[in-house]
């Protein structure tokens, strides 16, 4: 299990410094040894608080961070970048804030359509040349476009939507990472918390909580997903666990290839995740589970509507660079 760290930083509610960066080093306690963040968390805030806080600790933990989604200052979303000399930049500037001399796995955060994917990796395969990047990864790619990568430089990993809410990667990206040897990293692997059975309405978000602008999460749709939390919840009691134990464990019995990125601010969710790690599923419990959250039964999109239409077209929005 590893721990996902953008909500230290926004898009989920007021932050409690002080409880964020025990959190961190409470998850190393725990065993947690992956950390994920991006350049364009919090504006480059989150790479700078994850690096302070693990600073003492480097040598015992796996950093990884993303490039690629330009923002403005103010936030609003300006293009996906992978042009050579942007990824040489962007590196340099992630290892400054970061506070480290290497990035353990480095992912391009979304696939520049305008850019061939070649030119990208290669100049991600010039920083592991040069001692500055360990690992390469990939974000939310197509099967195509990772064989292309692949064949330029072994891509590592690589991180997709992934839950008991998206199985979509099972119809043709995972089938492809394995085939290729390529380790498979699901990013919201509790739908962005709402698979823990904590939201019931949309009184649960803050006013500039993210997920207002999701609509599998708000209004109708939320309404209509709420009775799969009950029945998910009710699958969990008579476990004994909680109900993001129980979608997490899932998620991981789907392979020892697979290794999920839950994210946390608060101490008391990320023992209750690093607990499902301990969580063995029997067959009846995958029955259970297929019929409490059967495949696609999800109500509405998980992406707001400008980020689907333009993940379609091959770049991105804002909104979709949140991997948690």
């Amino acid at each position: 299990m590893g721990l996902g760290c953008m909500g230290m930083s926004e898009a989920y509610g007021p932050v409690d410094v002080g409880e964020a960066r025990q959190t961190l080093l409470h998850a190393l306690e725990r065993g947690v040894t992956l950390f994920d963040t991006a350049d364009v968390y919090g504006m480059g805030h989150n790479e700078r608080f994850v690096g302070d806080t693990l600073r003492p600790v480097r040598d015992r933990v796996v950093l990884a961070t993303k490039f690629g989604i330009v923002r403005e200052s103010r936030g609003r979303f300006v293009r996906v970048d992978g042009r050579p000399d942007y990824v040489r930049a962007a590196c340099d500037a992630s290892l400054a804030r970061l506070g480290t001399d290497r990035i353990d796995l480095y992912y391009q955060h979304r696939v520049d359509p305008d850019v061939p994917i070649e030119e990208t990796v290669g100049a991600m395969a010039e920083l592991v040349a040069v001692g500055k990047v360990l690992h390469l990864g990939l974000s939310e790619a197509d099967p195509q476009t990772l064989r292309r990568a692949h064949a330029v430089w072994p891509i590592s990993a690589v991180q997709s939507e992934y839950s008991l809410w998206h199985r979509e990667p099972e119809d043709e990206v995972l089938p492809t990472l394995r085939e290729l040897g390529i380790g498979f990293v699901p990013f919201s692997p509790l739908s962005r918390g709402v698979l823990s059975g904590t939201v019931r309405d949309e009184s649960a978000y803050d006013a500039d909580d993210f997920r207002r602008s999701v609509p599998r999460l708000r209004g109708e749709h939320l309404a209509a997903n709420v009775s799969q939390l009950d029945a998910l919840q009710r699958t969990a009691s008579a476990r004994g666990v909680t109900s993001a134990q129980l979608a997490l464990a899932w998620v991981l019995h789907q392979g020892a290839d697979l290794v999920p990125i839950p994210g946390t601010k608060r101490r008391r969710w990320l023992d209750d995740n690093a607990d499902a790690a301990q969580l063995t599923l029997t067959t009846a419990d995958i029955d259970a589970l297929a019929t409490a959250v059967p495949r696609g039964s999800a109500s509405g999109s998980r992406l707001p509507e400008l980020a689907a239409a333009s993940n379609r077209a091959g770049t991105t929005g804002q909104e979709i660079a949140c991997n948690e």
